[in-house]
């Protein structure tokens, strides 16, 4: 069976944006203040702060200002002046906008966080039972799900939002292509989102685009739904080895972002069974041509 392998080599890494590269200056910052055996309200206190607001910037959770960064090298003895350089220069970098700023009004804070990543992410494992994902959606089949399913109510909101999922697809077509591995329920490619015709679209797009060696597509068959996952999530991986995997789930009120080693291995261990539960990506690939020509 062919599927994405998280072992294999992920070729060029992508370019980290500012989301990333703040997670690896706060790793950092934290080694090397456990390094000189100071504490976080230590820490804090040098800088003005809490010792909540270092753990924020240790796990990369705030935006890092450049006094703060160069205040804490000091209380760390860090002296060398090109690794402050090094360090400092990448503070700038991790408070610089990404493309997907001006899409702020839109988004929720944790969603912005998510965008960011998975413009970093090497590899995206994920596991879907309502929409196809959004990195595979159509304009028509987004604009539906924009929309609410109710064309009278669009609006420069939905365009503003259908044009963001968009954007984000290019993680995929770029140079350095993220990989994509997703399975999804076999319910997903029978809801006729948006009608008949952009469903039947929709599942040519996904034919289409499986073509490409980055794009991995499983379908999991109705008599296996449930048993592997009650539910979405996205596994992200990175080829910045300061970054630790995550594993991404959404909610009406938010999302989870869970990065502990124990739950990694619990959710790799249910991408492992959805991978042996779903249909092989040539047999997905026989099912969608069935389901086309149905349509």
């Amino acid at each position: 069976m062919s599927t994405v392998d998280p072992s294999a080599p992920a070729g060029e890494a992508p370019v980290a944006g500012p989301t990333a590269r703040r997670i690896v200056l706060g790793a950092q910052l934290r080694r090397l203040r456990e390094a000189a055996h100071i504490s976080r309200a230590d820490a804090g206190y040098a800088i003005r702060g809490s010792e909540s607001k270092i753990s924020r910037m240790e796990l990369g959770r705030v935006r890092l200002k450049e006094r703060d960064v160069a205040d804490l090298l000091s209380l760390y003895g860090v002296t060398d002046e090109t690794e402050r350089q090094s360090l400092l220069r990448m503070a700038r970098l991790s408070n610089e906008h990404g493309w997907w700023y001006r899409y702020g009004d839109l988004m929720p804070s944790w969603f912005q966080d998510y965008v960011g990543l998975e413009e970093s992410a090497s590899l995206i494992q994920t596991y879907e039972v309502q929409f196809v994902p959004g990195l595979l959606q159509i304009e028509e089949y987004a604009r539906a799900i924009a929309s609410h399913g109710r064309p009278e109510s669009e609006s420069d909101e939905v365009d503003r939002r259908v044009a963001l999922r968009m954007r984000r697809q290019g993680v995929i077509s770029r140079p350095n292509p993220l990989r994509l591995w997703a399975v999804i329920d076999e319910s997903v490619v029978h809801r006729p989102i948006g009608g008949r015709p952009v469903l039947r679209k929709q599942i040519e797009h996904l034919l289409e685009i499986t073509g490409q060696p980055n794009v991995t597509l499983q379908v999991l068959p109705y008599e296996l739904s449930g048993y592997a996952a009650e539910g979405a999530f996205s596994v992200l991986r990175f080829a910045e080895p300061e970054l630790p995997d995550l594993v991404y789930i959404e909610h009406l009120g938010g999302a989870l972002y869970l990065d502990k080693p124990e739950e990694i291995e619990l959710y790799s261990a249910v991408v492992d069974r959805l991978a042996v539960d779903a249909l092989t990506p040539a047999q997905t690939r026989q099912r969608l041509s069935k389901l086309r020509a149905e349509l």
